[in-house]
């Protein structure tokens, strides 16, 4: 009896040492990426030009506590193959006065991308229509680590590649 006492005593060691939780290892979170593609910003007197949308509509949910949002806008292309994405928050310098600047938040259940400027930004209507946004949502034990300006070594590190990247319409 005393040899199958300390039998379960072993086996019931290792089956709970398998259910620790070290904090430094995000076990719920899966990297994502969705791609807004060429939307136009909205005006309201509140927030000025924004984007909004809900996660709910595209993870059937909200972001976990440990979650966190990169979002880059698509600046330009190099050829068809290649686009330019430039994380947010920035800046753009047009001349010596005139500047664009592009910015986010988000909670857990939603997110909202702002753009505006030093001078009437409807005089340059590039810069709030067809717009393409791309969200990644990252680890945050990741987030300190990824080199974030390089959005395709964020995807490697995240082992995500175009396949995997959801278009999504609201």
């Amino acid at each position: 009896m005393k040899k199958i006492l300390t039998l379960f005593a072993v086996v019931g060691l290792f089956a709970f040492s398998g259910c620790s939780n070290d904090n430094k290892v995000d076990n719920d979170t899966i990297p994502q990426a969705f791609e807004i593609l060429n939307k136009n910003f909205a005006y309201n007197a509140t927030d000025g030009y924004n984007i909004s949308g809900t996660f709910r509509n595209w993870i059937g949910g909200n972001l976990f506590d440990d979650e966190t949002i990169l979002v880059y806008r698509l600046k330009g292309t190099i050829d068809a193959q290649t686009p330019i994405w430039q994380l947010i928050p920035t800046t753009l310098y047009l001349n010596t006065t005139d500047e664009v600047s592009y910015d986010y938040d988000f909670s857990k259940e939603d997110f909202k991308i702002y753009v505006g400027a030093n001078y009437n930004i409807t005089s340059t209507p590039q810069f709030i229509n067809n717009q393409t946004f791309r969200v990644v949502i990252v680890p945050s034990v990741l987030a300190s680590t990824l080199n974030k300006n390089n959005y395709l070594d964020v995807m490697k590190s995240l082992k995500l590649n175009e396949s995997e990247i959801k278009k999504v319409n609201f």
